[in-house]
């Protein structure tokens, strides 16, 4: 930092030890703090709070990627927060990818992309899909992403004997388009603690509708009967019935996918690209007019 001696210095969680810290105690730049997360309980900032508070207030601006971010970084620092969300690759998934050849059986997919962690709602979906591969044999689901499915999710699978449930691991960057592109509906059963919806944009651009719980950092981004449908979260039922409902009806999945592939657009990179660099300038703008200000008191 004292080599370059940068004009700015962008933070993504700048209250987390030890870097974000370190950074904030040394920097002489104009310090700007793009914050994340969203929990339902603020232990993490609040017992933290009376040690870390002098490098906030070192901050000269502050970003929240949601409401969500914002409200939970706003309970233990209250301060103004510009929300400008997180980007996507539009193009990397809006391309027209080919499907995978496995998948084009003319079976219905669904398909969850997420680490296979307890807040990401796996159980639900395969509660969900045990119920609804009653009704509608010819589906499948698909789940993309590392790590093991938990005990719950095993005895669910083990108990209704699920079949064309396929566990494909992390995939690559380059290669998860063509995921998407091989699904029919795209459903992530999150339980909470999202600030954002990363995964729903990318379905989203995909062309691809979407059944996503009803928490606040899925709010942000879609709309229920607009870019997909919004189910209570841990409602394995609901989930059934809005997988269900898309999974009879082509009209609505390809009326839905288009609308959210128009509202994934206004999440380019380039578009919040320019969104962050014009709050670079009002934060440099407003860090020179104090400057200013307190060397003109300094002189009187």
């Amino acid at each position: 930092m004292e080599r370059e001696k940068f004009d700015i210095i962008h933070l993504h969680e700048p209250m987390a030890p030890i870097l974000p810290l370190c950074v904030l105690e040394f920097s002489q730049s104009i310090n700007v703090g793009t914050f994340h997360a969203s929990y339902a309980r603020q232990h993490l900032y609040r017992f933290a709070h009376p040690i870390i508070k002098r490098w906030q207030q070192r901050l000269h601006g502050s970003i929240a990627v949601s409401p969500a971010a914002r409200r939970y970084v706003n309970n233990t620092f209250p301060g103004e927060y510009e929300i400008i969300p997180n980007g996507i690759d539009f193009d990397h998934f809006s391309t027209n990818a080919a499907p995978l050849p496995q998948y084009r059986d003319g079976k219905l997919n669904i398909l969850f992309v997420g680490r296979l962690e307890k807040r990401k709602g796996l159980r639900y979906l395969l509660e969900a899909y045990s119920r609804l591969k009653w009704e509608q044999p010819n589906i499948r689901l698909i789940v993309v992403g590392p790590g093991d499915p938990d005990k719950e999710s095993y005895r669910i699978m083990s108990s209704h004997n699920l079949q064309d449930v396929e566990f494909v691991g992390r995939v690559s960057y380059p290669d998860l388009p063509r995921y998407y592109a091989s699904a029919d509906i795209f459903c992530s059963p999150a339980t909470g603690a999202e600030s954002f919806g990363i995964v729903l944009l990318e379905a989203m651009a995909a062309g691809k509708p979407v059944v996503a719980s009803d928490i606040e950092g899925f709010r942000g981004v879609m709309t229920d009967g607009e870019q997909g449908l919004l189910v209570p979260k841990k409602d394995s039922d609901s989930l059934a019935g809005a997988l269900g409902t898309l999974a009879l009806n082509p009209e609505l999945r390809a009326k839905l996918g288009a609308q959210g592939n128009r509202t994934a657009e206004s999440y380019r990179w380039e578009v919040v690209a320019s969104r962050v660099e014009k709050y670079y300038k009002t934060c440099l703008k407003e860090a020179n007019s104090s400057s200013d200000a307190s060397t003109s008191t300094r002189t009187i």
